[in-house]
């Protein structure tokens, strides 16, 4: 196996574990457990599927984890084309996992609120409730702000996938096209009060998603073409 297919299909292995973690952590669990209007029925739904909360946060971390080392293969396959493209998508992606773990720690808060702990007993049931919805929205708040950042790192990366000649171009599109998604996405929930009910809200971070998962299968299955086009 060429050295470029290889170290493709590390980066979509990588990829692809990003995104089965991502899922289960960040949308699967999420989904099932928590009920953004209803503190009572998000408490008690956390208390009795402990244990998937728990799961959902560790699989969540492993997802940031490997979200770490990811830009460096990428840089290894790309930096042909053009190293300080190259370098601008590692330092941006570093900085998108590294932003992406300071929010999951209100998450690790909600286990203790939601514990047996004798210090606990100061507070009423509907005041631990009233803090777990806290620490949700804590966490979604930091997760915006890291969110810019899963945008901001796609647009070298989608620009070196479509300069490369070992990669779809469409691929490169889609994933800068999602960088400007991303920014549409986190902007206009912080601007806009009922950004939720406009329609672009449903798929604006979906370019985003069809490239990422696109590139992701591509590097895994297909691997790329051993010559690259160097950009100046």
């Amino acid at each position: 196996m060429d050295s470029n297919k290889r170290t493709a299909r590390i980066a979509g292995l990588l990829y692809f574990i990003v995104v089965l973690t991502g899922i289960f952590g960040i949308m699967y669990v999420p989904s099932k457990l928590l009920v953004m209007k209803d503190a009572s029925a998000t408490f008690n739904n956390i208390v009795n599927g402990e244990q998937l909360f728990r799961l959902s946060i560790a699989s969540t971390l492993m997802s940031y984890i490997v979200m770490l080392i990811i830009p460096f293969v990428l840089y290894k396959l790309l930096k042909p084309v053009n190293k300080n493209m190259a370098v601008l998508m590692v330092a941006l992606g570093m900085v998108s996992a590294i932003l992406s773990f300071v929010p999951v720690s209100y998450k690790m808060d909600i286990i203790t609120l939601v514990s047996d702990a004798d210090y606990l007993n100061i507070y009423s049931t509907e005041q631990l409730q009233s803090k777990v919805m806290l620490s949700l929205g804590s966490y979604y708040n930091g997760t915006r702000i890291a969110m810019l950042f899963w945008g901001l790192w796609l647009f070298p990366f989608g620009y070196l996938v479509f300069k490369s000649g070992i990669l779809p171009k469409f691929l490169g599109v889609f994933l800068m096209f999602g960088c400007l998604g991303y920014l549409i996405h986190v902007f206009g929930r912080l601007i806009f009060l009922n950004y939720s009910e406009l329609a672009i809200s449903s798929f604006v971070t979906l370019p985003a998603t069809i490239g990422e998962l696109g590139i992701c299968l591509w590097l895994l299955i297909m691997g790329a073409k051993e010559k690259l086009s160097t950009v100046n």
